[in-house]
């Protein structure tokens, strides 16, 4: 299949934006490399690297009309300094497995890997979550569920149930569970995000141990942990029901909140909880809290 490229030439900070904006006009995958091809040596491990003047591609199909496209991108704010583009015919080729190359094996703080199939793992002694990417479910390449992870690692989690509110993929549950966790419950409203953390946990020997539930028929349940990975708004919005799910003297964690709306996701459980102070990674944010007695 033939395909044609889109490259625009974006500011550091909009990047991402741009790649987003890509992606929303039906862009199959988006890159990023740097616009004066300077190289950064050892970014860390799981972080994705923007340059001062990012080169941002999309890759379509070549029958696409990108002249739309275009018009949409050149008005943007975020090219306030000109836009600057150039399309490129590309040549068919294995894309499937130009994108599996371009995964590799990430590591969560001290004990925990995210692990590709294809890839070999680094460490047999750590504790391994064997996780193929996809387009649609959380593979711990965001902040929002590296940040999860990150503390979940930290965590003594013998004996506890853990609950994944907005599970996707499974990730946090699986994790959680490789991690020492009796029980996992994953709550979503997508039944193929149930069907893909089901089909995780097998792969990596958990299944007996997690529970998945559509909010319809949620059980009902306290927790000593819950894990909520969505947005700022769900999360205010179901403030009653996933402060339910919490134990007494049991433990919070949220994110997918951008740093502007801490305040306010923090005050939609204020009377329930005490927090921790934020932690930030590329401007999202993840908090911690412990309920009162």
């Amino acid at each position: 299949m033939p395909w044609i490229q889109l490259t625009v030439s974006a500011p550091e900070r909009h990047a991402p934006h741009v790649g987003d904006m890509l992606q929303g006009n039906g862009a199959m995958a988006v890159t990023y490399r740097d616009a004066q091809d300077n190289p950064i040596f050892e970014p860390p491990i799981g972080e994705l690297v923007y340059w001062q003047e990012t080169l941002v591609t999309g890759l379509f199909p070549a029958e696409t009309d990108l002249a739309p496209i275009i018009a949409n991108l050149a008005k943007s704010s975020y090219f306030k300094d000109g836009f600057h583009y150039k399309t490129d015919q590309l040549e068919d080729k294995d894309w499937e497995r130009e994108w599996m190359d371009s995964f590799h094996p990430i590591q969560f703080g001290n004990r925990l890997w995210v692990c590709p199939s294809w890839r070999e793992i680094p460490d047999p002694n750590a504790v391994n979550i064997m996780l193929d990417p996809g387009m649609a479910f959380g593979t711990g390449t965001h902040p929002t569920t590296a940040l999860c992870l990150g503390w979940l690692d930290g965590q003594q989690l013998e004996g506890k149930t853990v609950v994944d509110f907005g599970c996707g993929s499974g990730i946090l549950a699986i994790g959680a569970l490789l991690l020492g966790a009796s029980r996992a419950v994953g709550i979503d409203i997508d039944q193929q995000a149930l069907l893909a953390s089901k089909d995780n946990a097998a792969r990596n020997g958990v299944a007996e141990q997690l529970e998945v539930y559509l909010p319809s028929n949620q059980p009902s349940l306290q927790a000593d942990v819950v894990v909520a990975n969505i947005l700022a708004g769900p999360l205010q919005e179901l403030a009653a029901v996933i402060t339910d799910y919490v134990a007494p003297h049991g433990e919070l964690v949220m994110s997918g909140i951008l740093e502007r709306q801490i305040d306010a996701v923090q005050n939609a459980y204020a009377d329930h909880f005490e927090f921790s102070p934020a932690e930030i990674k590329e401007g999202w944010v993840m908090l911690h809290a412990k309920r009162k007695q």
